[in-house]
């Protein structure tokens, strides 16, 4: 077996690599690479399991990332655990095969309870009294008390929220990527993994927020190719071989989609007021949307209207596809957890979650940064509210209100839609925004599908 590690570089395209990344230009240049038809959708829970088990959604069950359990009624986001992925997975195969084979999992999704022999991931605390520490999970066990030692806390803030991909008290821009390269680095050293699977985030951040075009975005792919960089030195000086790959591209968007909003107007959306604010009743409710990028899975409770939703959706600006059954069989996306119907927007756009109709009326975690609690996807949470005046220091005050123990709601996220500048989720029209692969050895072609990426991945191991 060859040792290899692979860089999962999120964001990265094709157009993306010069002048601003010298070593992956270098990298680029003297070895193979292909672009990548994107996985459908191209979200990172998908991307990652396609790449993983060789399979579409319809034989791993990851629809995106996250869906609707129609058991519990209720909408489940980033959940963690890897027997949610229902085909089994690289590292199964390949210690199957040989059973000397090991594998580590830094930071890529579904990272619990894996058959991976080493993983660590991002795992806060929640004690009973209602607060939540920022941490890590392990496996195995003793791995996250060694870490932590060694390269100190995980910086979760600059991993997501408002602090990441910027100069703030929580770090620098690239403080979450640089601690997981670390942490792959510290992994090598004692445990010389046969496959090191690593994800580094930093590009996502900005391109989202600021939109690809944005001249900042130089800063940003400084940054992350001098994380590379030392990581392509780190590893051949050990005699690992390197693979990069991205899992999808990220264009310019400027129109938010609003589509629950547009049920809700049909009467087909049921809310129920707490506390004086909306919570959207997805078991009573006769069809609603969960938005995710580019892509929503659009669940209809009441099957006569379907046709009539479709319309609905096929009417709505910006929406490009809609597909039913029979196209999502088409795309391998037919799964028990895919909705009814699956809505592709156009390339510009992006589907927002929003339902309620007045900003008063919201529910309080739309103010926070809530991945778990909100029904859809919200890359607003990139955002400090431009509305709130003196920000920082409202921030400041609910941190030591946290430290004094008392409870506390960190409500600085905004409700416009419209400051997202960049998405995902949709195969964009240039290939030039496809994700890509960068590999030492052979490549059957010039352009991968998504799920081609499993067998390059296993074969330069087994080389």
């Amino acid at each position: 077996m060859t040792r290899t590690a692979v860089l999962n570089v999120v964001g990265l395209t094709r157009g993306l690599i010069g002048e601003h990344t010298p070593r992956l230009r270098e990298f680029f240049q003297r070895n193979r690479h292909a672009v990548i038809d994107p996985a459908l959708p191209a979200v990172t829970c998908t991307a990652q399991s396609d790449y993983l088990t060789g399979q579409r959604p319809e034989s791993h069950g990851i629809v995106a990332n996250g869906w609707f359990n129609r058991e519990l009624s209720e909408v489940h986001f980033w959940k963690q655990s890897n027997h949610l992925v229902t085909a089994p997975k690289l590292w199964d195969d390949l210690s199957a095969e040989r059973p000397d084979f090991t594998c580590a999992q830094m930071f890529w999704w579904f990272n619990m309870y894996s058959r991976a022999t080493w993983s660590v991931t991002p795992r806060p605390m929640y004690p009973a009294d209602g607060r939540k520490f920022f941490d890590i999970y392990s496996w195995p066990e003793d791995l996250r008390p060694s870490l932590k030692a060694d390269l100190g806390d995980f910086p979760f803030a600059t991993f997501w929220g408002p602090a990441a991909g910027v100069n703030s008290p929580q770090g620098e821009p690239e403080a979450a990527s640089r601690w997981i390269a670390n942490a792959a680095k510290w992994v090598e050293e004692r445990h010389r993994p046969t496959l090191n699977l690593v994800y580094l985030p930093h590009l996502d951040y900005n391109l989202q927020r600021l939109g690809p075009g944005h001249p900042a975005i130089a800063d940003d792919l400084r940054r992350i190719d001098t994380i590379v960089g030392d990581l392509l030195d780190f590893f051949g000086s050990r005699g690992v071989q390197v693979i990069v790959l991205s899992e999808y591209g990220i264009t310019p968007v400027d129109r938010p989609i609003h589509l629950n909003r547009v049920f809700r107007e049909r009467g087909w959306i049921t809310v129920r007021e707490e506390l004086g604010l909306e919570l959207p009743d997805t078991g009573n409710s006769k069809c609603f949307a969960v938005a995710d990028h580019q892509v929503a899975h659009v669940y209809v409770n009441e099957p006569k209207l379907l046709n009539e939703v479709r319309e609905a959706l096929e009417a709505t600006p910006g929406v490009a596809e809609v597909w039913d059954f029979a196209d999502q069989v088409e795309r391998g996306l037919a799964h028990p957890r895919s909705g009814s119907l699956v809505a592709v927007s156009e390339e510009n756009a992006w589907f927002t979650y929003y339902y309620w109709l007045d900003d008063a009326k919201a529910p309080d975690f739309a103010r926070c940064v809530d991945i778990h609690r909100k029904p859809g996807y919200d890359p607003v949470e990139l955002f400090l509210d431009p509305a709130i005046p003196a920000v920082k220091l409202k921030i400041a005050w609910r941190l030591l209100q946290k430290k004094l123990g008392f409870r506390m709601l960190m409500d600085v996220i905004p409700l416009d839609a419209s400051l997202v500048k960049g998405s995902h989720g949709c195969r964009p029209k240039s290939r030039e925004d496809w994700p890509i692969i960068i590999t030492p050895g052979p490549l059957p072609d010039d352009e991968l599908i998504s799920t081609g990426v499993y067998g390059v991945l296993r074969d330069a191991v087994l080389r």
